[in-house]
């Protein structure tokens, strides 16, 4: 198997990671990792088939946090650093005040006009403290990642639950949407539509469906102006982040590409597997955690996560 390396594009991808450092796999042994956070000195992320969380730490490895997970697939942090997780068994959004306690946990969304939610996959918290998830299929496809169900909504949505709790259907056009991140400022949404992948029961690429990101302005819970930011290939768009100078790390087929803030590609970290997500922690706040297959890779850079940089900002101005 090619071992995972970096492939620079740009001169300035080599300030951006340690390319002197090849990607170290620091777990394996699931069959889909998706959602990684960094959560109280740790990292959590999903091994969806298995319908378990995970987590890892420097000192013991990777080691099942939860063993019924519902089938979760994104996790965040809310302002007050509780994690919020996206269940396609459960259909709904949740916040835990203690990722390891499956039984206490507190209801964001599972429905939208009376009708069930079909599955969510990932979700952001803006500095306001609203939610922002989306909300494709792929839980409800199979019984791969989830419960075989109907949809009740009949499309697949981008939500906003803001801070009193009411649910915004702020984008009803997408196909598959997917990963999501806020730019620096707050002023764009970024959302991936991966509906090139049809899930997980239905394998391979329809390069005719959408396999791009797209931005938004927002303006409150509204979304206005949308344009597609960048096409992805080879793969789809999954999870993403957005870095504190505005840079895309997005997943793909060969890793993680990384888009500059009008969407050229800089350079690549690639890995010998379709990749699903990437979140930034460690000590600094700047080591690139990478769940891709069956796997977890960590990777030391220069960058930082937008959001949490501005919610720094924010705590020291108040």
């Amino acid at each position: 198997m090619t071992q995972p390396r970096f492939i620079p594009v740009d001169p300035r991808f080599e300030t951006f990671v340690d390319t002197s450092r090849p990607p170290e796999q620091i777990a394996d042994g699931c069959i889909w990792t998706e959602g990684p956070v960094w959560h109280d000195d740790q990292l959590f992320f999903n091994d969806i088939p298995n319908k378990r969380m995970m987590r890892w730490r420097e000192s013991t490895g990777a080691q099942v946090a939860l063993a019924n997970s519902e089938f979760a697939n994104g996790n965040t942090r809310d302002l007050g650093g509780h994690m919020i997780s996206c269940e396609h068994g459960g259909r709904r959004v949740i916040r835990r005040h203690d990722p390891l306690d499956a039984s206490a946990v507190e209801v964001i969304a599972d429905s939208f006009e009376g009708k069930r939610l079909n599955s969510p996959n990932d979700v952001v918290v803006r500095s306001d403290g609203s939610v922002w998830f989306t909300d494709p299929p792929y839980g409800i496809n199979s019984d791969i990642e989830g419960y075989p169900a109907d949809s009740e909504i009949g499309g697949c949505y981008v939500f906003c639950a803001d801070t009193d709790g009411v649910l915004h259907a702020v984008a009803t056009d997408f196909d598959k949407p997917n990963g999501l991140a806020f730019s620096p400022d707050e002023r764009r949404l970024y959302v991936a539509d991966s509906g090139a992948i049809r899930g997980a029961s239905f394998p391979g690429i329809d390069y005719e469906l959408p396999h791009h990101i797209r931005v938004f302005d927002v303006e409150g819970v509204t979304l206005c102006n949308p344009r597609v930011f960048a096409v992805v290939a080879p793969g789809v768009p999954d999870g993403f982040r957005v870095d504190h100078e505005g840079y895309i790390w997005t997943s793909a087929l060969d890793g993680i590409h990384c888009l500059s803030p009008e969407g050229a590609l800089i350079g690549k970290i690639w890995l010998p597997q379709q990749t699903s997500n990437i979140c930034f922690g460690g000590a600094s706040g700047q080591t690139m955690f990478i769940t891709s297959s069956d796997k977890v890779y960590r990777v030391e850079s220069t960058r930082r996560d937008a959001a949490h940089v501005l919610r720094d900002q924010e705590r020291t101005l108040s």
